[in-house]
């Protein structure tokens, strides 16, 4: 079975190598399709050096040239081609290329919570749960027929960079499986009930802008949304931009008791330093930021 990838993140460059390690008779990697730089990737990651590593031939793509890639491709006449972290949507010209389909990855319990950032929406949203789910590409977003899902926990001590890892581990698991099954002619594919879908709309700038009059836990769960590898939940100080990175819910009750006629947004002192604000309904330390100098007590954020 010949298998092409497509990708330009963390996660497409952690799926070659799991590729490259059982690749076998039945199993060969004839190519990648990356880019070598991207503005719009927090993760971005080219494959071109570890293809490079293995001799596998390699198509660097220019914006969103599908035309040229489809030549590529029907010149090396893949039986599947894996496509994660691409940025946009493949075309017909291509979805038909492949006997076997092109398949892609959607970290979210499909048919549910399809569409944009999902790592960022479950956490944002305080989910307990998500999944690690491949399908065959259509035209749609996310709607093809699903080849293997595994249910992933999220812990309230989770964060992006940790949710990210427990999917890349448990999809790792999936690719190498479902790629032996393919080999084998055992895939098993099972088409998505549209009825339980929804659509994640893309995230904007302001999406990341903490709103102190939120709750301690909305505030908690954007600020580890939006943590590394991702840009960073901010807020506005001194007519400046700052980052913050990671938060702690105050849940000393005497201390909310006595703080719950204060406003939202104040910087409130706990203990031996002003590194507390006030919440909608409560408050939150500030364990990682960018601040620049010290807060001061009672001053607002």
């Amino acid at each position: 079975m010949k298998v092409i990838v497509i990708g330009c993140v963390q996660f497409s460059c952690q799926v070659l190598k799991q590729l490259v390690s059982i690749q076998s008779s039945a199993i060969e990697i004839i190519g990648v399709i990356t880019r070598r730089q991207s503005k719009i990737n927090s993760d971005f990651c080219s494959l071109e050096p570890l293809a490079n590593a293995n001799s596998i031939p390699c198509f660097i793509a220019e914006g969103n040239n599908q035309l040229s890639m489809a030549s590529w491709l029907q010149d090396m006449k893949p039986d599947v081609i894996y496509c994660f972290g691409w940025s946009y949507l493949l075309k017909q010209e291509i979805l038909s290329i492949p006997k076997l389909g092109v398949i892609g990855y959607h970290p979210a319990a499909l048919p549910q919570n399809r569409g944009r950032h999902p790592i960022i929406w479950a956490l944002s949203l305080g989910l307990e749960q998500t999944a690690s789910t491949f399908f065959v590409m259509d035209e749609g977003a996310d709607s093809g027929e699903i080849i293997s899902q595994r249910f992933v926990a999220i812990e309230k001590t989770d964060d992006a960079g940790t949710l990210y890892q427990k999917l890349t581990e448990t999809a790792l698991v999936q690719i190498a499986e479902f790629t032996k099954n393919f080999a084998a002619g055992t895939i098993v594919k099972c088409p998505q009930n549209d009825s339980y879908a929804n659509y994640w709309r893309k995230r904007s700038f302001k999406d990341g802008k903490i709103d102190w009059r939120m709750s301690a836990e909305g505030i908690y769960n954007l600020v580890r949304a939006l943590t590394r590898p991702y840009p960073g939940a901010h807020c506005m100080f001194n007519d400046r931009e700052v980052k913050i990175w990671k938060v702690k819910i105050v849940e000393d009750s005497a201390f909310i008791s006595s703080i719950k006629n204060l406003e939202p947004g104040k910087v409130l002192k706990f203990g031996n330093s002003a590194n507390v604000v006030k919440c909608g309904d409560g408050a939150v330390q500030l364990i990682e930021h960018e601040f620049n100098d010290l807060l001061k007590e009672g001053s607002y954020l």
